[in-house]
Parts: C-alpha cells; structure tokens; sequence
C-alpha cells in the first residue's frame, strides 16, 4: 500500500521542509566535485551558489557560515591542486569571497522587506477587523459563521463584505461585493457596513435597508470623478431571519443566489424579479421585491460572494457549490464553510482569483425555543 506522502507531491513536500540543508550540499558537493575532477575544473559556482542560497533561505549567521565554508572549501582546493600562486587561482577566491560578501547584504535586504511585509499585513489585518468584525456566533436559536479569503493572500481585505445584525425585526444579514479593490473598494465596504448596521435597525423592511443603502453608495459615488463615478456599484443580497424562524426574507441586488441547506438539499433561492446592484438603481424603474421562502429548523442559509462561483480549475470549469454540497450535511455552519473552503482549494489548486466571502447561518431550535 502507497503511503499518502508518495509520489511527486510527497516528494516536493519532503524538499520542502528539508531545503535548509541546501548550501550544506552545495559546500560539499561542490568540494568533492573539485577534489574528484582534472586540476582544471573548478566548482567555483556551487561555491558561490551557497552563500545566495543562504541568503534567500536562512539566518543571517548562516549565511555569514556559508560564505565563510565557500571561502575555506576553495582555498583549500586551490592550494591542494598548487593554484594559489597564479592570478587566476587568486581571482577564483576573490570571486567566491565578493559573492559570500554580497549575499550577507541580500539577505539583510530580503530581511527588511519581509519586516515591512509583515508590517503591511499587521495594518491590513488592522483594518479588516476594524471594517469587518466577526459576528456573533451565536443570535437566539441561530448559528452564524463567517470566512473572508482574499485573493492576494498578502492583501487580507478587498471590496468583498458581510454584516450581520440581531434587530427588532429578526437577524439581517448581508452580503455583498463593491466593484474595483484597493482604497477605493475598502472605503465603499467602510460605507455600505455603516449604513447596514443603523438601517438594519431602524427600517421595518428590508425594502428600506436597501433603499437607505443605495443612497448612501450614491452619495459615496458622487464624490469620485471621471469611470469610477458613473460605473462604481455593488451587489448584495439582504437576508431577513424572524426570532421564531420559519421563512426567510429576500432582498438580491444583482447578486449570486443565496443557497438553503435542508437535510442534504441544497436550494438556490433566485430572486423573482431581476434587479440592478446598489448604487445604479437610477438607471431602473423598478421597486425592489422581497421574496420570502421557507426556512425550517434545521436549516442553513448560505450567503457567498462570486469568488465561490468563478473559482476554476485548470481546465477551467467553474465550481459549482450546488453540486459540491448536495447529499452532505454538516453539524454547524463552522463546518459547512471550512468544507467549502476545503472543497475550492481542492478544486482550484490553491489558486482563487477572486476574493471570497461567505457567510453561513442555521437555525437550531430546539422544542422548547421561541
């Protein structure tokens, strides 16, 4: 029986974690290689290969260690093989000591730059709970769990958004996706979060969560100039929950579905009526509908953005997580998102194109609730 670390991605893992030991083998290989060949051959280049290999890889001190084994290695081959004496045995050793002394200074460089790095990713991860903070897990009878998956791993947030908010009225949710990244996305998330928390309580409908929104991203969008002006808008889906359960309240502003879970089913719940993203419903006629569905106990609400659905694999299929979730049930909707998150990775090869929010709620009354 094959062990699961067989194979070529056993083997690549396995060179992985045992890459340190590399400009130890290129010491040593590179010594015997010279020491075994004509007095003519050099292996000058491992010998200044692994000081820049230290430098990428390792510590400081090892570098400094490498470059100084690098030095050693070829001064002794040098003057075993009577090379010491000649311009050109005295260039080769100056060559490997300029090399080791250069990759001290790379691997100071690529330290910095991996210090500004993690300082970069401890601002944007500042920001992301700041603009996005964890709801609660738990409102009344309903579980709620969330993800946020970044396409660029170092960038943490982008114009996706989730919200989630226990009022008068039943747990609202939202989901949505602002058009562009960068500053511009961030700021339009900062606006419509803003607007959905004090709306979320004041408005008896979901009808008036979406109209206080589209103003606020109107105002937002007056405020730029030029493309980012007439073009800029976002989708959402606005998600209702009564404190009894039951049904559910639907607002879609030309969003991906929302999916149900019930008992291995998997429903897309499509809006009746087609609407456009929040920020261009001047270019409409049309009022927002709200679709109300059943929501039994037991069941799980899946709210996603379409990082999810325009996930593909390297043949280019879209994933599909109708398909991907249909006969599984999951004990929680903790479970349900890091199986799909599992479930994409898989599906992609690690490689999302698209940032990713999801958001998950399920409703565990028990005989007793309210």
């Amino acid at each position: 029986m094959r062990s699961p670390s067989a194979g070529p991605t056993g083997v690549w893992r396995w060179c992985l974690r045992h890459v340190g030991w590399l400009p130890l083998l290129l010491l040593v290989g590179g010594a015997l290689l010279d020491y075994h060949t004509a007095p003519h051959f050099s292996a000058e280049a491992l010998y200044t290969a692994a000081p820049m290999t230290a430098a990428a890889l390792l510590s400081l001190r090892a570098t400094v260690l490498a470059g100084i084994g690098a030095c050693i290695a070829d001064f002794a081959l040098l003057t075993h093989f009577g090379f010491m004496d000649d311009s050109g045995g005295r260039s080769e050793l100056a060559a490997v000591a300029t090399v080791s002394a250069f990759a001290v200074l790379v691997n100071r460089l690529m330290y910095y730059s991996d210090v500004r790095l993690q300082s970069a990713r401890k601002v944007a991860l500042a920001v992301q709970s700041a603009v996005l903070p964890e709801p609660p897990a738990s409102v009344g009878s309903f579980r709620i769990a969330v993800r946020y998956q970044a396409a660029v791993r170092d960038a943490q947030i982008g114009g996706d958004l989730y919200g989630v908010q226990d009022t008068p009225y039943g747990v609202r949710c939202l989901v949505g996706d602002v058009r562009g990244k960068g500053m511009d996305a961030v700021k339009a998330v900062d606006v419509a979060l803003g607007v959905f928390r004090e709306a979320a309580d004041d408005e008896p409908t979901l009808v008036g969560v979406a109209a206080r929104l589209e103003r606020a991203l109107r105002r937002e969008a007056d405020r730029r100039a030029g493309l980012e002006r007439t073009e800029g808008f976002v989708t959402g889906a606005l998600a209702e929950i009564p404190h009894s359960g039951g049904e559910l309240r639907l607002v879609n502003r030309g969003h991906p579905a929302p999916l149900l879970l019930h008992g291995g089913r998997v429903r897309c719940a499509e809006p009746s009526e087609p609407a456009l993203p929040l920020g261009l419903a001047g270019l409409g006629t049309g009022e927002d509908r709200i679709d109300t569905v059943p929501f039994p106990q037991g069941s799980t609400l899946l709210l996603y953005t379409d990082g999810l659905t325009e996930a593909r694999d390297r043949a280019g299929v879209f994933y599909d997580p109708v398909a991907g979730l249909t006969g599984r049930e999951f004990p929680g909707p903790d479970a349900l998102l890091d199986a799909l998150l599992t479930d994409v990775s898989r599906h992609t090869g690690g490689c999302i194109s698209d940032d990713m929010a999801l958001l998950a709620v399920t409703w565990d009354a028990g005989p007793g609730s309210a």
